[in-house]
């Protein structure tokens, strides 16, 4: 009885750990400090910008099949990611719209570029033409 006794006891009592346990512990759990402490940091002095887009004519304007292109390239410049972006372009000539276009880029990530073309009948270079972002929405 004395035996079942000690035996009893002897599985009730945790096994001392070894060094390389402790170590091990002990890296583990700077590792994952370090980690929160980071995840902490970034919350706290993130300051994402919104998106910041901008538009340009990339190249001079060609013409092919009676038809006029011109393209374009979008940056995203902020630290988020914008969606639906509507750029929209709009050609002049003697004061009178003569044509509009409208390009949809589905999203465009933070830093990222995207490239495009507006195709026109009439020689964008016999008027005024501007090409603008006109909305876009957050994810």
């Amino acid at each position: 009885m004395n035996q079942s006794r000690e035996e009893v006891n002897n599985t009730n009592e945790q096994p001392k750990r070894t060094i390389a346990e402790w170590i091990t512990f002990g890296a583990a759990t700077c590792i994952l400090s370090g980690i929160v402490g980071l995840v902490i940091y970034t919350k706290l002095t993130d300051k994402q910008q919104a998106p910041i887009l901008s538009v340009q004519t990339k190249e001079a304007i060609r013409q092919a099949n009676g038809k006029y292109q011109v393209p374009f390239e979008i940056t995203n410049d902020g630290d988020k990611t914008a969606e639906s972006v509507q750029i929209l372009a709009e050609l002049k000539v003697n004061n009178e719209v003569e044509q509009t276009g409208e390009q949809q880029i589905d999203f465009l990530s933070s830093r990222e570029k995207e490239e495009g073309a507006f195709i026109f009948d009439t020689d964008p270079n016999k008027g005024e033409l501007k090409i603008r972002v006109a909305s876009y929405k957050l994810p």
